[in-house]
């Protein structure tokens, strides 16, 4: 809290929300994901997909190997491994597919989980844990597959507050009571930067939303995008995640934004509260994110959502295969399943988006015809 008050101090009183969540999740030591408490799993925070089966991580790894192959790379690229469960079963299904991998990189700024993950990595994988490396960037030049699940939704987000007459962007100042919220006019770049995430929701105008209307802008998973189609010379981008198109996320009845936080698995929406405890997260703006691939040279190659990408990558027949007189086993599988698959629980909300890049016209059109997760012509709305 300490640290907080006087970064805080040291602005004159105010920083950015975007300031405050990068404190509050990624401070060494302090921060969430840096700390040493358990944030995945059923004794954590909350559960995500490759925690649920192995099955999932299975597909993923379907869709990894065709791109791998038209793009004439056995070379991997995971941001943000959680605790390493989808490195191994990705690494399984490869070795199994006869897809050779010769590098596997991590990257994953908190030293406690690529502790967490190398220790995976020896029990699950011990044949591929040989290939596994962790880097604090990307190289600078990069021929590869390129994979993020639930990366997105974990990066700091600006919020924006419109009156009606007049837009803010809401930060955190300190009072007596510790940081609060406090709101000061937005600069002209920042009413630039809401102005282009409205218009891809299809708002001319601040004055198309209805007041008060508070949301996010997604400036540092823009910049994050851009950044790795810059740094990818050929190759493929997959990233799933919750979120919506711009036409849903800023929808006038979506009014206080997507913030919230989790906890034990319990949703609150106070971010002031347990702070370096609890996860802070935004669901994804994907038109957003999608136009900032584009300007970094990256073609989209498909959009639609995880129940759909994962039944495309063959879920249903990868479960049917499982021994069904195994007992509790199998039920525990198709009990997963279930949840990957459901509309009420990961089946709708998270997505999965994928882009290529390649300067070869052939290789390119190879990498987009490779993308066989998703459905032709499926793009956003």
């Amino acid at each position: 809290m300490t640290l907080i008050q006087a970064r805080i101090e040291a602005a004159q009183g105010w920083i950015g929300f975007d300031a405050f969540m990068a404190l509050a999740l990624y401070t060494p030591g302090l921060g969430y994901y840096s700390g040493p408490s358990r944030k995945f799993g059923a004794g954590g925070d909350f559960v995500t997909a490759p925690e649920l089966s192995p099955l999932f991580g299975a597909c993923v790894a379907g869709q990894l190997a065709a791109w791998m192959q038209a793009a004439g790379t056995g070379h991997l690229v995971e941001f943000g491994a959680g605790t390493g469960q989808l490195a191994s079963q990705v690494l399984n299904e490869l070795e199994r597919l006869g897809q050779p991998v010769t590098r596997y990189d991590i990257i994953e700024l908190s030293g406690n989980l690529r502790e967490q993950q190398a220790d995976t990595l020896r029990a699950l994988s011990p044949t591929q844990q040989g290939k596994v490396h962790w880097l604090d960037r990307l190289p600078d030049q990069l021929q590869a597959v390129v994979l993020a699940n639930e990366v997105l939704d974990a990066m700091p987000v600006n919020l924006f507050h419109w009156d009606g007459g007049q837009l803010f962007e809401r930060g955190v100042a300190w009072s007596e009571s510790g940081p609060c919220w406090q709101d000061r006019p937005a600069t002209s770049d920042f009413e630039a930067l809401v102005r282009r995430s409205l218009t891809g929701a299809g708002h001319a105008d601040l004055k198309d939303l209805p007041a008060p209307y508070v949301s996010e802008v997604h400036a540092q998973g823009q910049a994050w995008i851009r950044t790795l189609g810059g740094h990818l010379q050929a190759g493929a981008v997959l990233t799933l995640d919750y979120g919506f198109p711009a036409r849903e996320y800023y929808h006038g009845q979506r009014d206080r934004g997507t913030l919230a936080c989790h906890h034990r698995h319990q949703v609150g929406f106070d971010p002031f509260l347990q702070i370096g405890a609890q996860d802070l997260t935004a669901h994804v703006d994907f038109t957003a994110i999608d136009a900032a691939a584009g300007e970094a040279g990256l073609n989209l190659a498909g959009f639609c959502n995880q129940a759909r990408f994962l039944m495309n990558n063959g879920l249903l027949e990868r479960l049917a295969a499982q021994p069904i007189d195994a007992g509790l086993a199998y039920a525990s599988q198709a009990q997963a399943v279930g949840r990957l698959l459901s509309e009420a629980e990961m089946g709708e909300l998270f997505k999965a988006i994928a882009w290529v890049k390649a300067e070869d016209p052939a290789m390119r059109q190879a990498l987009l015809d490779a993308s066989h997760g998703f459905e032709p012509g499926g793009r956003l709305l």
